[in-house]
């Protein structure tokens, strides 16, 4: 949405208030319908080191299924001037359970995907949302099944495997040493601050979100409430839920010090049940779900937590 002076501007101010570190993650999302080279040469300028570029599909039907303005030959010419002007650090973003998707389809974006030199991606199943046009027209779409839609789950995971994409958290996948810091930060309950209308943060023990009316926020007064003060509950709820996303997992030993309770205390017999079942797994002092878990983490979580 922003000219490439009014990007400018806005970093300008970040790195005039802010002590950033050297190094840190700058990542702009892009459209590939809207990329110019003027653009481009302001994200260079002002210091971004990574971009995530919406793809979804390389197909123009499955495309056009979700409304997208941009085709995969435009997705083509951002991406090379992305790695020419800006970085080689760039993550696409692809989707499964498009309407007129196929398990071919989609392994068809995956394995076009992996040659071009990409170093994070991202595969997210389609959510309907209630109030959109797709949940007006959901008893008329054409979208895979349930179990189609694990194969392609699980076909990402492979796929990407192949070809050294790490499965870092449930919809992300990385080459070594390219996991996003910025979503990481998130998964390990860590502070941040949102800037701009409608943006949130969490700051010191409290959740708090900006006013949505952006001639209040511009007027100065940026607040939306007072804000959420969290508690130790919810602090030990979050911190399970957040790190459980992630291959990782945790260690029970940082919960127990942090809470001062045993994660497992109560939950035993669900514990050993999910083992046995190959959806947890626990190794030393860790606790994680596997492959199989992460796809219905939502059902394990709703036990455990």
């Amino acid at each position: 949405m922003l000219s490439p002076d009014e990007f400018l501007s806005v970093t300008e101010a970040l790195y005039q208030s802010f002590d950033i570190q050297p190094g840190a993650e700058f990542t702009v999302e892009m459209n590939p319908k809207t990329e110019t080279r003027e653009r481009l040469a302001a994200y260079r300028s002002a210091g971004v080191n990574r971009i995530s570029i919406g793809l979804q599909s390389i197909h123009k039907n499955e495309l056009k299924k979700l409304g997208r303005i941009h085709s995969y030959d435009n997705f083509l010419h951002a991406l090379d001037g992305v790695h020419s002007v800006v970085t080689d650090n760039v993550s696409a973003d692809i989707m499964y359970g498009i309407p007129e998707q196929t398990a071919e389809s989609f392994e068809e974006t995956l394995r076009t995907v992996v040659t071009l030199g990409l170093t994070h991606i991202s595969a997210y199943g389609l959510i309907i949302e209630e109030g959109t046009r797709f949940f007006r027209e959901r008893d008329t779409l054409s979208t895979p099944d349930e179990e189609a839609e694990r194969a392609m789950y699980f076909s990402a995971i492979a796929i990407l495997g192949e070809y050294g994409f790490s499965h870092y958290e449930i919809s992300n996948y990385a080459i070594p040493g390219y996991q996003c810091r910025h979503n990481l930060h998130y998964w390990h309950d860590d502070d941040y601050i949102g800037l701009g209308a409608a943006a949130y943060s969490c700051y010191d023990g409290v959740r708090f979100g900006n006013t949505a009316i952006l001639t209040d926020y511009v007027d100065g007064k940026l607040r939306s409430g007072d804000g959420e003060i969290i508690d130790v509950a919810t602090q030990a709820f979050e911190f399970a839920m957040l790190r459980l996303r992630l291959s990782e997992g945790f260690s029970l030993t940082g919960y127990r010090e942090k809470f001062g309770k045993e994660f497992a205390h109560g939950k035993e017999e669900r514990i050993s049940l999910f083992s046995k079942l190959g959806l947890l797994r626990i190794s030393g002092d860790r606790i994680a779900l596997t492959d199989e878990g992460m796809y219905v983490s939502n059902n394990i979580m709703a036990e455990l937590l």
